[in-house]
């Protein structure tokens, strides 16, 4: 059970999450799957890897840029 707390708390993790995304993702720099074409296990393994490792950096430069 969560209290109002912990849902406050997701709540302002995910809105963070949102609000990182567009720079994440270019910070990934992955490129649009074509029309009709899916990727493989693999692929997406490869690709999920880049935009964690995106978002801790995106999390990091805004928070660098926030104390400067």
């Amino acid at each position: 059970m969560s209290t109002e707390a912990d849902q406050q708390a997701q709540q302002r993790r995910y809105k963070e999450f949102l609000d990182l995304l567009p720079l994440t993702l270019t910070l990934a720099g992955l490129p649009r799957s074509e029309s009709g074409r899916y990727y493989n296990e693999d692929q997406i393994e490869t690709r999920t890897a880049a935009i964690r490792h995106a978002w801790k950096a995106a999390r990091k430069i805004v928070r660098e840029c926030i104390s400067s």
